[in-house]
């Protein structure tokens, strides 16, 4: 599991869930995957078409992959206040006190599940990862990031703030208690989610139901 990492600033707090150098290796491997598709394609199209089509149907498929690969490189997230900011090539920010929704995103890649809270708030979204699980292990948010945001989602006053609170403070219970990842609530409610999609919400009626159930 991640430490706590906490940035100079006492009221800002990183809300990255995987290191730095781990983030740059699955971004280099994203472009690379994204350049040899994107060189396989045009070779055929250049085979076909000529030279340029080639070289054109290269730079369609590519320019995006890397662009990006370089902003899941560039992209760090942390709060500050009650608002969370996240930075790649440009910083979007959504004050959690205010923000218009709140709601559970499950992504399932490569074998990997993410559970992440996603926000909206000023027509702005941020997803903040709060757990990755592959088989029965993986990485969740550090104690100090989990509790700074169950207090901040607690002080909205509302029932999905209420909620999404207690989901996190679940959430340390099952860390103080030694519980493994498996039966943290965090992993139980990822495991929900139907396979087969890349991105999903839990419905918020679904979410209610399984915190009132933990103990």
């Amino acid at each position: 599991m991640s430490s706590d990492d906490k940035s100079d600033k006492s009221d800002k707090l990183v809300l990255d869930l995987l290191d730095k150098a781990t983030v740059r290796k699955r971004a280099r491997m994203v472009a690379i995957g994204g350049l040899m598709v994107a060189l396989a394609f045009g070779a055929v199209i250049g085979f076909i078409g000529g030279r340029w089509a080639g070289v054109i149907t290269f730079l369609i498929i590519s320019l995006p992959v890397v662009l990006l690969a370089l902003s899941e490189a560039r992209r760090t997230v942390w709060l500050e206040g009650s608002t969370v900011h996240v930075r790649a090539f440009g910083t979007r920010k959504v004050d959690l006190s205010s923000a218009d929704a709140l709601d559970l995103l499950v992504t399932d890649l490569r074998g990997a599940r993410t559970v992440g809270l996603f926000v909206r708030g000023d027509k702005k979204a941020i997803n903040v990862a709060l757990s990755m699980y592959a088989g029965t292990g993986g990485r969740e948010l550090g104690i100090y990031q989990l509790r700074r945001l169950a207090d901040t989602l607690a002080g909205r006053g509302d029932t999905p703030g209420l909620v999404f609170s207690e989901l996190l403070v679940a959430q340390l219970r099952a860390e103080a208690r030694g519980l493994s990842a498996a039966e943290r609530p965090l992993y139980r409610l990822g495991s929900l989610a139907p396979g087969g999609r890349m991105a999903q919400k839990l419905h918020p009626d679904a979410v209610s139901k399984f915190v009132t159930s933990l103990d």
